[in-house]
């Protein structure tokens, strides 16, 4: 069985996009996979974290996957820090990976804008640190969004550049896996940037600890236009907010966007609105409710935490061993 690793950053304050981008598509990959999951506490820090928030913040997103349907019995979920090989494997990786590489990478040029100086050197090398999370398991599949593709390219082309210079075949190239119905889910205020926690306004999102009074709320105020829905994909130019409330309704129905025009298309805001709303409820309830209360048992969350960098482990030394032995490092 192909194997899967994926990690999510633990950032706190989980939303729509999280789980329609992310956490939904990874209990799909159960059924088909060997599933590797982990919430990246170490990327976490490349920006300063308090310990008490980053420490909360890996519980949120672990219970969140749980809630959601991660199954920590038949899969893997653990917390990156448990695993030393991470670490030891991007140090081997950051002597292989070009410093060009790393600057043409679009998310730190994002995340350093113009204080590029002031950054972290975690924050530059981060991406050499994502391609050990994934090839210190020799995972053959990854599933991303657009937004990432370039992060998995670069660990492809590290994996070729290290199998060429050691005259080895340690590293497969992972695949990406891209999911039919998943999509970027876009800011209710501004849906030419994506759903983000880091907004000021929490109107532009709908957190998955959000009751269904106040995700109605946030939909009534969502920016929209004067025009009913379109009735074609065609009819959404230059309408990018009735675009986004369109493929969160088909994201939450794991439809795609056409499928929901037949069902929406044509409707007043008002109308949709409402209906979007229920949609959302719906599918969202369940798993806040069930988030919330594995959330008061952290000592749970830290059992499967703990169980799972075990698992993690086992997996991970030998693949380091393989490259130490390949790279000459004397142990014995």
């Amino acid at each position: 069985m192909e194997r899967i690793f994926s990690g999510a950053q633990p950032t706190g304050n989980l939303h729509l996009g999280n789980y329609l981008g992310a956490i939904r598509n990874w209990v799909k990959l159960q059924s088909g996979y060997e599933c590797i999951y982990c919430v990246v506490d170490m990327h976490a820090i490349t920006i300063f974290k308090e310990p008490a928030e980053l420490i909360r913040s890996v519980h949120e997103v672990a219970a969140c996957m749980l809630a959601a349907g991660v199954d920590p019995k038949k899969h893997i979920l653990f917390n990156q820090s448990r695993v030393p090989a991470h670490a030891e494997l991007a140090w081997v990786l950051n002597c292989v990976a070009r410093m060009g590489w790393m600057s043409r990478m679009t998310q730190f040029k994002d995340k350093a804008g113009k204080n590029r100086e002031n950054v972290s050197l975690g924050l530059f090398a981060y991406p050499s640190l994502m391609a050990a999370d994934i090839l210190v398991y020799k995972a053959t599949k990854v599933p991303v969004g657009e937004d990432q593709i370039q992060h998995l390219e670069l660990a492809r082309d590290i994996a070729v550049k290290f199998n060429n210079d050691y005259k080895c075949n340690v590293f497969p190239l992972p695949e990406p896996v891209m999911l039919g119905t998943s999509r970027r889910v876009m800011s209710l205020r501004d849906a030419t940037k994506k759903m983000s926690k880091s907004d000021p306004s929490d109107y532009s999102r709908i957190n998955l600890s959000d009751d269904a009074d106040t995700i109605a709320l946030k939909f009534r105020k969502a920016k929209t236009d004067p025009m009913p829905l379109p009735e074609t994909v065609e009819g959404f130019e230059g309408r990018p907010e009735a675009l986004n409330l369109v493929n969160i309704y088909a994201g939450v129905r794991d439809i795609t966007t056409e499928e929901a025009l037949k069902e929406v298309g044509g409707q007043e805001f008002s109308r949709f609105k409402k209906v979007l709303t229920d949609a959302v409820v719906a599918e969202l309830e369940p798993i806040s409710k069930e988030m919330h209360k594995i959330a008061q048992d952290t000592a749970y969350i830290d059992s499967v935490l703990k169980n799972g960098g075990e698992r993690a482990d086992a997996l991970a030394q030998p693949v380091l061993n393989e490259v130490y032995d390949t790279i000459g490092f004397l142990r014995n």
